[in-house]
């Protein structure tokens, strides 16, 4: 809500020594799981996960694609053979560019999907990705779109060749759930806004909740702070609460603001733990 600080954020995490403290932090307080996009700085993230894996031991990414900005500005930078040549894995290169083809020459979408997905996972490789995630700029179009086939495509495509699970980040988890039961997308992963304010949260509080009873799915509730709107312990005890959600996903940038937010979750957590015993 503060662009003043988001420019601060940015100036200070310019420097991968300072993302790198702040994943350990995060580690060493029990919250293992990093969901990024696939931003430049996220492969030197990624390189250094490969050279010091008992540093890293318990650490998880959770890739969200595409990051579309990065194509528009290496294209920019590199004209679009080199730009081609930078993303596309390095083994299998001729089927790559021929799935491409097929998929420029033939409108074959499948191929194209298939190797934009491939493109983005080039940097993770070596590591463990249990989910790739869609990201909702995508998600949210294809549900507008009504290309409900291009969801049992990415499903598809992540279990065989990277042996992970979809995940779907969405602003409309109403309109989605039933989309991905049609794919054949059975109890999927599903991120989205859940907060008890209903903020950004299409439907409204139950809405989510009567979707998530038509067609279970594990769900991840992001900006559970309503972007500052309610305080961290209201927020987390409100959401811990909601029966659907599985797993929190929650922003921090210091030592500090990562160790409070887990310990509350634990606490209201081990709370509802104690009741339903």
């Amino acid at each position: 809500m503060s662009e003043e600080k988001a420019r601060q954020q940015a100036m200070r995490f310019q420097s991968t020594d300072a993302i790198i403290e702040v994943l350990q932090a995060a580690l060493h307080a029990g919250a293992g799981g990093f969901m990024c996009t696939t931003h430049d700085t996220i492969e030197k993230i990624a390189d250094d996960v490969r050279a010091r894996p008992d540093m890293w031991k318990g650490f998880t990414f959770y890739p969200g694609m595409p990051y579309a900005h990065k194509y528009a500005n290496a294209v920019t930078e590199l004209g679009y053979f080199d730009a081609l040549r930078k993303f596309l894995p390095k083994e299998g290169l001729v089927d790559t560019v021929l799935r491409g083809s097929k998929a420029v020459l033939g409108k074959d979408i499948e191929s194209m999907m298939t190797l934009l997905v491939d493109a983005e996972m080039k940097m993770f490789e070596g590591l463990e990705t249990p989910v790739i995630f869609l990201q909702n700029v995508v998600t949210d179009l294809v549900q507008g779109l009504g290309f409900v086939d291009a969801f049992r495509i990415f499903s598809e495509h992540c279990r065989k060749r990277y042996n992970a699970e979809a995940g779907f980040i969405t602003m409309n988890v109403p309109k989605l759930l039933p989309m991905l039961h049609e794919a054949g997308v059975e109890n999927p992963i599903v991120c989205a806004n859940v907060n008890k304010l209903a903020f950004r949260m299409s439907g409204g509080i139950e809405g989510y909740r009567e979707a998530v009873k038509r067609h279970p799915a594990r769900m991840i509730a992001m900006s559970v702070l309503a972007s500052g709107g309610i305080s961290p312990r209201e927020a987390i005890e409100w959401v811990v609460n909601e029966p659907y959600v599985s797993s929190i996903l929650f922003g921090a940038s210091s030592r500090a603001n990562i160790e409070n937010t887990v310990a509350l979750i634990r606490e209201y957590d081990g709370a509802r733990a104690a009741v339903a015993a």
